[in-house]
């Protein structure tokens, strides 16, 4: 496996140096320049030899096919950015056209998202091609119109550099500064810590742990002047069992679920970690199907030592607490670097004494929390911190009877599932993936589908600005024919000189 010797000090600040006077370029280039980049980008992704895949399998233990289907998924997400990007959704054009017959006058406003300016972009472990060097973040903050600085995720340091390889030719066929994309490596802190820091980068976007989240937002904080962080930091993802759907369909719940848990050796942000449900005899069946199922799930190599040593500790941590009672585990022992599925059980009186048991274990297990009635239930809901996905298993009915427990789950999450699994993003124009604090320290925003864009953008008016001056989005001819809100109408119409209320020209 190849070393890449950490970026020092004087580097980085070279790195980011440049890439701010990319910056300055990059976001004078018209829509269509960036949307040229990231189709530029997921075609050469698409000609890369298999060398990349055998190099990220190597790397990342991940299966060839589950490899494969990410990086479709990335070149799709980069085409799809580069779409919404084009039609202008990201620029979000208002324009409110001058009234001078109103008490006071009302001047001529309009106003449009700009790019933020160079954005740091940490590279996920779990997923080397669409949640890393080409992916999301660094889609959404080109699609925005900043310039980027990827720092490689250690673990699959040579995968990414590839992928970097890949931005620069794109960037290069797209006649950009080269400079608009970078590619720096740091297993230290200080290398992270830095490009946080650094007064050239004005955002940062982060797929991983609370711990490394957090400590960059915490460090962005106390920068002279702060910068949004937007770090997605997991979750436990809870699923709320109702007792009518649960009496008939236990098995195939049971059986669903064990698939989800252990998908992946259950290394998705969106793993379901915790189960709840009502005591009685249909939950205590799915608990032995649930517990027969996992049983049947062979260990399996997680993404690298680090993340099975790490499972392994907090799995037995969890397993430890008083009242956890274990009702499945891999029926083979783990062997080095691998992580064995397990599930356990627990009274809710005992959950909610314990906050441990409260936290994401990263890998293939869940937790059931008992509760003795609906009224345990809800304090357990209570008690839940913000998730990327709560998901209810009901009947219609019991769905509509149960607004109040509903509404407070909703409370709680990004996205809300009826009747399936959390694990599965699509990427698309409704998908919803952040959450309310710890799942994401920015629940307004999401990091997949288009929407996510926005991460990287503020809003900035124009007024009784010279229209032949003003950004192309805003200017009365509407040259890019996007839609936009013309005087609180969604229109892709000019602006017309005649118009009442309007001082164009």
């Amino acid at each position: 496996m190849k070393q890449f010797a950490d970026a020092t000090m004087e580097e980085l600040n070279e790195v980011m140096e440049k890439a701010a006077v990319a910056y300055e370029e990059y976001k004078r280039q018209p829509i269509s320049k960036r949307a040229a980049l990231m189709r530029n980008i997921a075609s050469a992704l698409e000609s890369t030899s298999d060398e990349l895949i055998q190099v990220a399998m190597r790397e990342t233990n991940l299966p060839e096919a589950r490899l494969r289907g990410e990086k479709a998924r990335t070149i799709f997400q980069l085409n799809s950015y580069a779409n919404a990007c084009e039609q202008g959704h990201c620029l979000d054009a208002r324009i409110d056209t001058a009234n001078e017959t109103r008490t006071p006058p009302r001047p001529d406003i309009r106003k449009m998202m700009v790019p933020l300016g160079p954005v740091v972009v940490f590279g996920a472990s779990n997923f080397p091609f669409a949640y890393s060097t080409a992916g999301g973040d660094t889609a959404s903050a080109l699609a925005a119109g900043c310039s980027v600085v990827v720092k490689a995720h250690p673990a699959h340091a040579e995968t990414s550099e590839m992928v970097a390889a890949v931005i620069h030719k794109a960037i290069a066929d797209t006649d950009l500064p080269k400079e608009v994309f970078s590619h720096v490596h740091g297993r230290s802190f200080d290398i992270g810590k830095a490009l946080v820091l650094h007064p050239k980068t004005k955002a940062v976007g982060f797929t991983g742990s609370f711990t490394g989240g957090k400590q960059l937002f915490d460090w962005a904080a106390t920068r002279p002047v702060p910068i949004p962080v937007f770090a997605e930091m997991g979750s436990v993802n809870p699923v709320y069992l109702f007792p009518v759907k649960l009496s008939a369909e236990a098995k195939d719940i049971a059986e669903m679920y064990a698939a989800s848990v252990t998908l992946g050796v259950g290394q998705f942000c969106t793993n379901p970690g915790l189960i709840i449900g009502i005591e009685d005899d249909a939950l205590q069946r799915f608990i032995k199907y649930l517990g027969d199922a996992i049983t049947n799930a062979m260990p399996a190599r997680m993404l690298h030592a680090g993340i099975a040593e790490a499972y392994a500790k907090n799995k037995a941590l969890a397993l430890s607490q008083q009242g956890v009672e274990v009702a499945g585990s891999s029926s083979e022992v783990a062997g080095d670097g691998e992580g064995s599925a397990a599930v356990a059980s627990v009274d809710a009186k005992k959950f909610l004494q314990n906050s441990l048991l409260h936290k994401e274990v990263f890998g293939p297990f869940t937790l059931v929390i008992r509760c003795s009635d609906e009224s345990e239930m809800i304090k357990v809901i209570k008690q839940m911190e913000g998730q990327l996905t709560s998901t209810i298993m009901a009947t219609p009915e019991e769905l509509k009877n149960s607004d109040s427990i509903t509404r407070a789950i909703a409370e709680t999450c990004g996205r809300l599932i009826f009747n399936g699994v959390p694990t599965g993003v699509e990427v698309c124009w409704s998908m919803q993936h952040g959450g309310p604090f710890p799942a994401s320290t920015d629940s307004r925003f999401t990091a997949v589908g288009p929407d996510a864009i926005r991460r990287f953008c503020r809003p900035q008016s124009f007024q009784s600005w010279p229209v032949a001056l003003l950004p192309e989005a805003l200017q009365d001819s509407n040259p890019l024919q996007i839609w936009r809100m013309l005087n609180n109408d969604w229109t892709r119409a000019a602006v017309t000189v005649n118009k009442p209320g309007n001082n164009a020209g």
